[in-house]
């Protein structure tokens, strides 16, 4: 069973070297590695050179991180897909592991494992908040860690590819189009990644937009957003310029008001259940 790992990268220098070496030392299957990335003007490609020819690589610009992964799956053939960040590293053995899995368990379409978040020194501080699959549950919180899912290339085939309009959210977003469509997702009970969480990754800066983005994915996806998504939109919004330890009150009322304004922008309505949230936190 052939497995094709995809990462895009741009500028990860710092971090690059430790995610190929986090593949290269991966066995129990045929693996193939695409590197996809966006013209890095730093140290990036001398490492990448380093590292061919067992990893194929590109160095151009490009549209974004979306547009690298969808590269990198169009650029392989293997019958498992993994993509992996170029600051992201997998644990020995995860992809043995799961190409074992697949194999018993050939009915699933994606798997995914256990993770931890890691600092710039590769150290866990914490779990990734890992489920079981239920896509009602993946509509309020993303459970799944990105670079512990796997999927077979039949879900490609037959769902497309990610969507690249998506900036922030698009492997949420694929995770939410495949479990609509009924693909067929099992959890792996063992740690299989480290996802790096620091203070300048992409996600942690810019916490309005991503919100923003997760919001109009919903209302594009389901035609609506959960109550819960719209919370987290208004405490990023209101958390820009207000401190919640210096008037716990006055931040409520402030996050209260922006739900119900991002309810109205998003869903054209507010639901009871929102508008009893509010009221409770107002008392409080």
């Amino acid at each position: 069973m052939k497995v094709s790992i995809v990462t895009p990268s741009y500028n990860q220098g710092q971090f690059i070297e430790r995610t190929l070496q986090s593949v290269a030392s991966q066995g129990g299957a045929e693996i193939e590695h695409v590197v996809f990335d966006g013209g890095s003007s730093d140290n990036t490609v001398d490492i990448l050179k380093a590292f061919a020819p067992a990893v194929r690589w590109v160095s151009k610009k490009d549209k974004g991180q979306t547009d690298a992964v969808n590269k990198g799956i169009r650029a392989t053939d293997g019958e498992i897909i993994g993509w992996l960040n170029s600051d992201d590293i997998y644990y020995p053995g995860a992809i043995a592991r799961v190409v074992k899995f697949f194999e018993q368990n050939p009915e699933i379409d994606v798997v995914y494992g256990l993770a931890d978040h890691i600092d710039i020194d590769d150290h866990a501080f914490e779990d990734y908040p890992t489920e079981p699959w239920d896509l009602e549950r993946l509509k309020q919180t993303c459970f799944i860690c990105q670079p512990a899912l796997f999927f077979r290339r039949r879900v490609v085939e037959q769902h497309g590819l990610l969507d690249e309009s998506l900036h922030y959210c698009m492997d949420y977003a694929y995770w939410l189009r495949l479990g609509k469509a009924g693909v067929r997702f099992a959890l792996l009970h063992e740690k299989l990644a480290g996802s790096r969480l620091y203070a300048d990754n992409k996600t942690l800066g810019a916490r309005v937009k991503v919100h923003a983005e997760i919001n109009d994915m919903f209302r594009k996806l389901f035609g609506k957003v959960p109550d819960r998504w719209l919370f987290n939109y208004a405490h990023a919004v209101v958390e820009q310029r207000y401190s919640r330890e210096q008037n716990k009150g006055s931040f409520a009322l402030r996050v209260g008001l922006k739900s119900v304004s991002a309810a109205l922008k998003w869903n054209h309505r507010v639901s009871a259940e929102m508008t009893k949230s509010i009221y409770s936190w107002i008392r409080r």
